[in-house]
């Protein structure tokens, strides 16, 4: 993942730098690894034929892996695909994975599509205090109690939330992770994760199947704009977070 320019509403006198990155889910019952490969993405103008991979392919009955030299990887498993895209320093226009998606589902019309969900994560890396992430979920989140103090080292959580929006269901975890440094130790981080989830219903028709997937994919900006105002204005907001930086939060890019 890159580091975006994104900043949270924090009156701190030195921003506190985000890592991003989004990904678009398509589910679909008859969908196989076996049907991603390079070529037919290629060929059926998925995405452009200029597009280099940064490592070998994966493609096998269980799994397909496409890893681009654009920050954009495209993975699918049985009855799922998955395009991801870094967020760093791009505006909404220059993101490509919504695009490619809607065209992913305009050739092939006929797969029995069951739903799809927009998944946007934001990453808050703290270099300079290994702790933060910990105190900010166990001491901030879940406040005080007991069931901190079992065992010989400090309780690790996480938190599962599910909001029900006008237009679909928002799931929201919050958790401990690490951001993986070239010949460097790992930083530790806070990361958001979120899925807007979109079903079909009952639609039994191909078409309105694909038309339904389409609506949803026109979301996309308003999903992402919605997970950052939550993340940003509901769980940074405030000093909460200033006495646990302390110092400048400056990373490079990393992988998570």
């Amino acid at each position: 993942m890159n580091l975006s320019n994104l900043e949270p509403n924090t009156p701190s006198s030195t921003a506190i730098k985000f890592i991003e990155e989004i990904g678009i889910t398509i589910a679909a019952q008859d969908l196989t690894p076996t049907m991603v490969s390079q070529d037919f993405l290629k060929f059926s103008g998925i995405i452009p034929k200029e597009w280099e991979l940064s490592e070998q392919p994966l493609l096998n009955p269980g799994i397909a892996q496409l890893n681009f030299k654009n920050g954009i990887s495209i993975n699918a498993k049985p009855r799922s695909i998955t395009f991801n895209e870094t967020a760093s320093n791009k505006k909404l226009d220059d993101i490509n994975i919504p695009k490619i998606a809607a065209k992913y589902a305009e050739k092939l019309p006929h797969a029995d599509y069951v739903g799809l969900s927009f998944n946007p994560k934001i990453l808050l890396p703290f270099p300079n205090n290994p702790q933060a992430a910990r105190q900010y979920i166990t001491g901030k989140l879940l406040g005080s109690g007991s069931w901190k103090e079992i065992g010989k080292a400090p309780v690790q959580a996480g938190l599962n939330l599910m909001y029900l929006l006008d237009r679909c269901q928002l799931n929201l975890s919050i958790a401990e992770a690490r951001v993986q440094q070239p010949q460097k130790p790992p930083m530790f981080a806070i990361l958001f994760s979120g899925s807007f989830n979109y079903g079909l219903g009952n639609i039994k028709s191909s078409q309105e199947k694909v038309d339904k997937l389409m609506q949803a994919l026109k979301f996309w900006q308003t999903d992402l704009k919605t997970f950052r105002e939550i993340v940003t204005d509901k769980f940074l907001e405030s000093n909460q977070l200033t006495d646990l930086s302390q110092e400048e939060s400056v990373f490079p890019t990393g992988t998570m």
